[in-house]
């Protein structure tokens, strides 16, 4: 696992707290990209993907990937954001199931590995 959420992700998945793992997961993903892109903290949730992820400028978008794959990958990042991170941010979802909440957690590992390869290239 990522080490970013390694361990506050893990110990309130072990805890039976799915909701606030899954939370934390995608917060860390959001301030990931925040802080590789340069983008200012004005800037939340789908937007700050979105700007980050623009398939013609973005900061963190993959100039040698093809049109449509920098499109995807910044639908992915909105996409996760705006379906896991923003509810949880504005109401109980009350996350109840181990299995959806694991299988969110890892594309949330998925997401900051593909931010950590732009902050490196």
């Amino acid at each position: 696992m990522h080490q970013r959420i390694a361990d506050s992700v893990w110990m309130g998945f072990m805890r039976g707290d799915y909701d606030v793992a899954v939370f934390q997961a995608m917060k860390a993903v959001e301030v990931s990209v925040r802080q590789a892109s340069g983008l200012p903290d004005a800037l939340l949730g789908v937007s700050l993907m979105r700007k980050a992820f623009d398939p013609e400028n973005g900061p963190l978008t993959d100039p040698t990937a093809e049109k449509g794959e920098r499109e995807a990958c910044s639908a992915l990042f909105a996409g996760a954001i705006g379906m896991y991170k923003n509810p949880q941010s504005h109401r109980d979802v009350n996350l109840d199931n181990p299995s959806e909440a694991a299988e969110i957690i890892m594309l949330a590992n998925n997401l900051l590995r593909i931010v950590d390869a732009r902050r490196k290239s």
